[in-house]
C-alpha cells in the first residue's frame, strides 16, 4: 500500500491519518519508520506526536535514543536505533518497559528481529522533490491499520 507525499504537509496528512485510526489508549503498539537520511522519518514521527496531542518541542531521539511523550490519552517513545551497535543494546535501553505505549521506532533495521513483533512498517523514500510512503502491516491489527489509513473500513482494536 502505497502513497505519494508531494511535501512537508502531505507527510502530516499521513501522520494525522495515523492518529484518527489508531486506537486510544495506543499502548504496545509498534510503529517502525524506516528510510533512507532525509527521508522524512523524524518529520512524520513530529507530526504523529502533534496529531496525537503533542504541542511542545519534539527533538530527534538520536543521542537520547528514546524520547517519551506522556499525552492525554497514551504515552508515545519516540525511539531511534541509528547509534546502537547490536539487538542486544534494546535491553539497555530499556526496550522492555516501553511496552506501556506506542512505540515509533526510527532505523528498526539496527535491531534485527524487530519487525516480527511490530505491527506497522512505513516505508518512506524519495520520489523527486517529494516522497513515497509504503505501509506494511506486520500484524493483523497492522494490517487493520494500513487500510483505516488508507481509506478502508477496517479499524484495528
Amino acid at each position: 500500500m502505497s502513497l505519494h507525499l508531494a511535501d512537508e504537509a502531505a507527510t502530516a496528512a499521513l501522520a494525522e491519518a495515523l492518529a484518527a485510526a489508531l486506537p486510544v489508549p495506543s499502548s504496545g503498539w509498534t510503529i517502525l519508520l524506516q528510510g533512507d537520511l532525509g527521508a522524512g522519518k523524524s518529520t512524520l514521527a513530529r507530526a504523529l506526536l502533534r496529531a496525537l496531542g503533542h504541542a511542545g518541542p519534539v527533538p530527534s531521539p538520536t543521542y537520547t535514543l528514546v524520547e517519551p511523550y506522556r499525552l492525554a490519552q497514551t504515552t508515545v517513545y519516540h525511539v531511534d536505533l541509528y547509534r546502537i551497535g547490536s539487538p542486544d543494546e534494546l535491553y539497555y535501553i530499556g526496550w522492555d518497559d516501553l511496552d506501556d505505549g506506542l512505540r515509533l521506532v526510527e532505523w528498526p533495521d539496527r535491531a534485527p528481529g524487530l519487525a516480527d513483533t511490530a505491527d506497522l512498517r512505513v516505508q518512506l523514500a524519495y520520489a523527486g522533490a517529494g516522497r513515497t510512503a509504503v505501509l506494511e502491516g506486520l500484524s493483523e491489527r497492522g494490517r487493520a491499520l494500513a487500510c483505516a489509513v488508507l481509506g478502508s473500513p477496517a479499524r484495528p482494536e
